[in-house]
């Protein structure tokens, strides 16, 4: 069931940004030297919003993937949104739940130009041992995808007008001129009102307790080796080395992993490092070879096919591209299904 399309004008989210600035997606200088990049998030109110403007012209390239849960919700649309194997198309007012163990990234195409909220958030901020038992009901979309497609509440879907309308009262509240300590209880309830509008739409999804249980305690198993991956992608890991890290048998880890990341060990490597690549390619002047080496790979022809294998393109004529284009799956995860 569908609803009709908002106006502009009675579109409650739109009101809220009216007066909100909008920065350039341009992280680059908040990027470590391997490319990490973190958002603060205080131990006692872990909940950011950020509010960007992204363009063909100013945006900044690379994957990334983050403990932290998010919802990426584009204003002006369209966007495309890459996570692990799936690209998912976005229309202004879409809200995403974003798989956010899964490399993801925003993909540039020619004439891209729209604002986007990003909510971010960690899981205890919602649920964590000692919470009520039914708490666990608000993080249910971010891990009950049993069919892999993606969570998305489109903007003429029946539930977009009171999602909207909570995430607009989200935003009033973690931007308002309140006392801190308002903006923080403010920003808390309207945060669990959007979760709730969500785990209600994908209720046909919906699992047990125990199940979503299992899943939250994988992620939090393998938690030391994504940190592990995040800081040291150059670098080779066996699927061994990685099981013993986490404490799991080979093939047990094998399972474990591709359950919460959606790929192997290997296609996650390959795309956190051609990732990285691919931003040093467009923000940095450093020559093809160096950034082969630097990024993992053991010689540049080498890197050369991987990569464009995955873009498309060879590395040089990716640097000099005015666009860049949609990573391909890597080999082994081809053919398992697009978002939609």
């Amino acid at each position: 069931m569908k609803a009709k399309p908002t106006n502009d004008a009675g579109n409650p989210l739109l009101a809220a940004c009216a007066r909100l600035r909008f920065e350039p997606h341009d992280i680059a200088g908040q990027l470590d030297a391997r490319g990490r990049y973190e958002v603060a998030l205080a131990p006692e109110f872990p909940l950011s919003i950020k509010l960007f403007r992204y363009t063909s012209r100013k945006h900044t390239r690379g994957e990334t993937w983050h403990e932290r849960l998010e919802l990426f919700v584009p204003l002006d649309g369209p966007v495309k949104f890459r996570m692990g194997d799936q690209t998912v198309a976005l229309g202004r007012g879409d809200v995403l739940v974003v798989d956010n163990l899964k490399v993801h990234h925003v993909v540039d195409f020619p004439g891209f130009d729209t604002r986007a909220i990003v909510v971010s958030f960690r899981p205890e901020f919602v649920y964590s041992l000692g919470s009520p038992s039914g708490d666990y009901t608000f993080l249910l979309p971010f891990y009950s995808r049993t069919d892999r497609r993606p969570h998305v509440v489109r903007s003429d879907d029946v539930a977009a007008g009171a999602l909207h309308a909570s995430l607009a009262d989200l935003l009033r509240a973690f931007f308002g001129a309140d006392d801190w300590q308002f903006v923080q209880a403010g920003s808390k309830a309207f945060l669990l009102a959007v979760l709730y509008h969500l785990a209600r739409r994908f209720r046909a999804s919906d699992v047990l307790k125990w199940e979503f249980m299992r899943q939250q305690e994988r992620s939090l198993r393998l938690k030391k080796l994504f940190d592990h991956i995040r800081d040291q992608y150059a670098e080779k890991l066996a699927v061994g080395a990685a099981a013993r890290m986490v404490g799991m048998s080979p093939a047990a880890f094998a399972k474990a992993f591709k359950q919460v990341a959606g790929m192997t060990l290997l296609a996650y490597l390959n795309h956190a490092r051609l990732g990285h690549a691919a931003r040093l390619l467009r923000e940095t002047d450093r020559s093809i070879a160096d950034i082969a080496v630097s990024t993992g790979f053991s010689d540049q022809s080498y890197f050369d096919r991987r990569f464009k294998a995955a873009f498309g393109m060879p590395p040089n004529r990716f640097r000099t591209r005015p666009e860049s284009v949609v990573p391909r799956p890597e080999p082994g995860i081809a053919g398992q299904g697009n978002g939609s």
